[in-house]
């Protein structure tokens, strides 16, 4: 429509103001950032700490989140290799929310709402590549890929 500019009556709302924007993004960094320093003190790899995978204690099969404990641990400590051998998939996901971070928080500055609209494709496409992770690291061969 021409001279539509988003509201009724062609009348655009104030942004709200940038400590409101910045709300949800800090309060999930600030979620994630707690948790991550917990794990990174309280270490993983000492038993009685955290529950066994349930997948891993009935079936004996490694689950795509084995070893994220640790390898959340290894990252915060600062042991990338050990962070990637244990879970090389949590590791990427770690980059994947740093980005989604960075980009909600600087649009919560310039206050353009921040939409994710994954396509069905692309949510196939990550259960693929879970799938594949998981039934190759529970093979021979992929055994650089167990925790």
């Amino acid at each position: 429509m021409p001279g539509w500019s988003g509201g009724p009556w062609g009348v655009v709302p104030p942004p709200r103001p940038l400590v409101r924007r910045l709300l949800a993004p800090v309060g999930t960094l600030a979620g994630v950032a707690a948790a991550f320093a917990y794990v990174g003190a309280v270490d993983p790899n000492e038993p009685g700490h955290y529950p066994v995978c349930p997948l891993l204690r009935f079936t004996g099969l490694y689950c795509p989140g084995c070893g994220g404990l640790r390898s959340a641990h290894a990252f915060v400590t600062g042991d990338l290799p050990a962070a990637l051998g244990a879970n090389a998939l949590a590791v990427v996901g770690y980059g994947l929310f740093a980005v989604v971070m960075a980009v909600w928080l600087i649009r919560a500055t310039r206050a353009v709402p921040m939409r994710l609209a994954v396509s069905p494709v692309w949510w196939w496409g990550i259960g693929a590549v879970l799938a594949l992770f998981t039934v190759v690291r529970n093979l021979p061969f992929g055994s650089a890929l167990a925790p």
